[in-house]
């Protein structure tokens, strides 16, 4: 299986993520844990992105597309995938085409968590006030979930063409929606 999951912050991606790709023997391929264990390995790339975060910009496509065409390149990745963060615009999607392209494989699904925009901004500041993150308030949160839906909707329309999209309820619990997900690929 050779996925992608997506959904806004909060939407628990990150947690249903590492649940399907468990229940796939597949690796989650997350862009900012390959930023960070490129950074902590001193790679070539590694040091590369160390400098840009450390001037406070943000990694531009063409490292960050780098990184996951090597990350995707490893042995570990034969049997699949579960993409994590990774492409978020069309320009990354059509990227990540010619990466699989490379590899002479293809994405078998997009799963993308449906969630009530209220109830992401409870979740959001319910887990700013338990992690102390200040910046998470609830005016910055409703614009990052803006932000999230502007810049997503474009790729969401293209997986939609390759019928490759998959929308799944994420309102529930863990183990709710997880069930969801499993159900929605096995169609």
């Amino acid at each position: 299986m050779r996925m992608l999951i997506m959904g806004p912050p909060g939407s628990g991606k990150g947690t249903q993520g590492k649940k399907v790709a468990v229940d796939f023997g597949i690796p989650v391929i997350s862009t900012g844990a390959i930023f960070r264990a490129n950074v902590a390995n001193q790679t070539e790339l590694g040091k590369v992105v160390s400098k840009i975060m450390e001037a406070g910009d943000l990694v531009p496509d063409t490292v960050t597309v780098q990184l996951v065409a090597d990350r995707l390149a490893q042995s570990d990745t034969a049997p699949g995938f579960l993409l994590d963060g990774f492409p978020r615009t069309v320009a990354q999607a059509e990227s990540l085409d010619q990466i699989l392209d490379t590899l002479d494989v293809s994405l078998d699904a997009v799963v993308r968590l449906v969630v009530d925009a209220e109830v992401l901004v409870q979740r959001m500041l319910k887990r700013a006030e338990i992690e102390g993150r200040a910046d998470d308030n609830e005016e910055t949160i409703r614009r990052r979930f803006e932000v999230y839906l502007a810049e997503t909707k474009p790729l969401l329309a293209l997986y939609e063409e390759r019928g490759i999209l998959v929308e799944v309820d994420g309102m529930g619990t863990v183990e709710e929606v997880h069930d969801r997900i499993l159900a929605a690929l096995k169609k």
